[in-house]
């Protein structure tokens, strides 16, 4: 893409270098045990979200395969209709337009979101235009309520923005569908598109994402009014497939599979050893020294609950972990060194006992996948600990079984369901397999202040507007903007203002100031002059911090029943300290989601934000507390 989309987009971290392998397509799944189905092809244009469409077009019982946007027209041919996805490049810069646009030709339905919409309306003789950016929650207005697309559904509905460019004119035979309207009150043109007469459709929105609420429907409407699919697919029979898959790919060998206790790996487990047998499957659960309080402990109890402990092994690597980390503060290079210690660890262990030539179990799902840059036009918005270099090449050389690597959370919990996994296994919140090392962000004690003094020249006034006080902080955290990794500047905002209204704050902020991508919220007192960057490393000592200071957020969500209302709470510790205060912040930021792909923080009661402000300020070492009231995107739901 282009050098001015990359600068808007604030990538100051390139992703590191292209593993030496060839990136293929999603193994096809129409070789499911009944044939015949009706098929809708997804053309993946590196988009955060293409096998979210495809998920979603299963969920309604037809069966979705994801293309390549340079296959031959003739792999397009099966097909009732086509979904193009969103993705990093611009439309308008015209990056990434040689694709295989013979697809226009075709005698069937297509439907754009986002990059897609910008593609269709150029090729039939629209504008796209580089600018009207947009992150989070819009209102779609439906101008035509009695189309197929919109059956069923609202003149208004809450759809999910995640662009930089912008359709302002519509070619012959296309008419506006529907436009939107952002929390500031700001209408955008051209948000849904239309031509029944060349039956090409677009959205700029992503009705694929949660919180679209209604997108399923959206899209359910395109796949089976428009595209007149019959549902015949389903997910008792894809659990089948990844079954037969699984025995196809191992063959007669062994799996040494890396499990973490999360519901993730458990699920994995359970397919291996019901593909496999429980004698081909071996199990090896690592503490790394950045889990949770008492974590290790609880894992290898559910395992022997769940009768998984057949080949059971345990390794205390705290050390190896410590040892690879040190000094060590650049967010991927952490996630980089934790992947490949857990490399060595397996390889370590599988020599002792004597199973090196096992293939490599994972319980990998596929955000961890897409956010690793893994298909071919993806960006890097983070290197997950099971996608380093060093994977990327036993992947190649057939040395690693992923059962789970199509599927999302959501996805993964049904199957566990129909495994027949306990509620608690099935419901654990997601935590990260980098675990607490991703949470523990890490300085050199330099602040870091390039492209600030923009944001702070424009922050009182827009922060003023809702009635709160901003304060721009010297790091930068993490984020993700039109499919584009942001690795940007968290602003700190104090203030008494009803829940929606700090939401439309957070919005207007992360779309308006440039280099902002996330915003926290002082639960600690009176809005600080300054934040001070304190140098901090990953150290035993940091990590008992945010241990109990996690242990204090997750006991809390119990006690007042929140656990299952939120789906996920990462509990950050930050190396700031608020004016003369000593200690280090914490960021408590608990989310709604179900594929990770989308997420919106939660509203929690008043008194459940003073119990955590003083359980977690009286922990030696903290010194603040902050919530973090930022939607995904444009920040991730994990700070690095």
């Amino acid at each position: 893409m282009s050098a001015g989309a990359r600068q808007d987009a604030a990538r100051d971290f390139p992703p590191g270098p292209e593993p030496d392998i060839i990136r293929a397509s999603a193994p096809s799944l129409s070789n499911h045990r009944t044939v015949n189905h009706h098929r809708i092809a997804v053309i993946d244009f590196g988009g955060q979200y293409a096998h979210l469409i495809a998920t979603k077009i299963r969920r309604r019982g037809v069966l979705a395969e994801i293309r390549q946007p340079e296959d031959p027209v003739e792999a397009f041919l099966p097909y009732r209709g086509i979904v193009i996805s969103g993705s990093p490049s611009l439309a308008s810069h015209g990056e990434d337009s040689a694709y295989t646009k013979e697809i226009y030709d075709l005698d069937v339905p297509i439907l754009g979101f986002c990059f897609g919409h910008q593609e269709i309306a150029k090729h039939y003789g629209g504008t796209v235009v580089h600018g009207g950016r947009e992150w989070g929650r819009a209102l779609l207005h439906v101008l035509e309520t009695e189309h197929p697309l919109f059956a069923g559904l609202d003149p208004v509905e809450q759809v999910w923005m995640s662009h930089y460019d912008s359709v302002t004119a519509l070619g012959p035979g296309f008419r506006e569908l529907g436009y939107t309207v952002t929390g500031g009150g700001d209408e955008h043109r051209f948000a849904a598109i239309g031509s029944d007469v060349h039956r090409r459709y677009g959205f700029q929105f992503h009705p694929e994402v949660d919180d679209t609420l209604h997108g399923e429907e959206m899209i359910a409407n395109f796949v089976l009014r428009v595209c007149g699919c019959r549902p015949t697919w389903s997910m008792e029979a894809y659990l089948d497939t990844i079954v037969d898959r699984v025995r196809e790919q191992v063959g007669d060998r062994s799996v040494f599979l890396l499990a973490s206790g999360g519901v993730d790996s458990t699920v994995a487990a359970v397919i291996l050893g019901r593909a496999l047998g429980p004698e081909r499957l071996h199990l090896l659960h690592i503490d790394n020294g950045l889990m949770r309080l008492d974590e290790s402990a609880q894992v290898l109890k559910m395992f022997a609950e769940l009768r998984l402990d057949r080949n059971l092994h345990f390794v205390d690597a705290s050390e190896d972990f410590l040892r690879a980390l040190e000094g060590v503060t650049d967010p991927e290079e952490k996630r980089r060194r934790i992947g490949n210690t857990f490399v060595e660890v397996f390889q370590r262990e599988a020599r002792r006992l004597g199973i090196e030539r096992h293939l490599l179990g994972q319980g990998t799902i596929y955000p961890d996948t897409i956010e690793t840059g893994g298909t071919r036009r993806a960006d890097t918005i983070k290197t997950h600990h099971n996608r380093v270099p060093v994977i990327e090449r036993m992947i190649a050389e057939g040395r690693v079984v992923e059962p789970l690597a199509e599927l999302y959370k959501v996805e993964v919990r049904e199957l566990g369901r129909k495994l027949g996994l306990p509620d608690e296994a099935i419901h654990r919140h997601p935590f990260p397999g980098p675990g607490l090392g991703v949470r523990l962000l890490c300085s050199d004690g330099r602040e870091d202040r390039a492209g600030l003094a923009g944001a702070e020249e424009a922050l009182p006034a827009v922060a003023a507007r809702f009635g709160l006080r901003a304060l721009a902080l010297p790091i930068r955290s993490v984020g993700v903007k039109a499919d584009l990794r942001a690795y940007e500047h968290p602003v700190l905002l104090t203030g008494e203002a009803p829940w929606e209204r700090i939401l439309e704050a957070v919005s207007a902020i992360t779309k308006t100031v440039p280099g902002i991508n996330r915003c926290v919220l002082n639960l600690s007192g009176e809005h600080p002059r300054r934040a001070r960057v304190l140098p901090a490393g990953v150290t035993r000592a940091r990590l008992e911090t945010l241990r109990r200071a996690d242990a204090v957020v997750m006991d809390a969500l119990r006690r007042f029943g929140l656990d299952r209302r939120v789906w996920q709470c990462p509990t950050v510790l930050v190396p700031l300290a608020l004016d003369d205060a000593d200690g280090e912040t914490v960021v408590v930021r608990p989310v709604r989601s179900e594929r990770a792909m989308t997420a919106t923080p939660v509203d929690l009661p008043p008194e459940v934000l003073r119990h955590l402000r003083d359980e977690l300020l009286a922990l030696e070492g903290v010194g603040a507390v902050a919530l973090d009231v930022t939607s995904k995107p444009p920040g991730t739901i994990e700070w690095e």
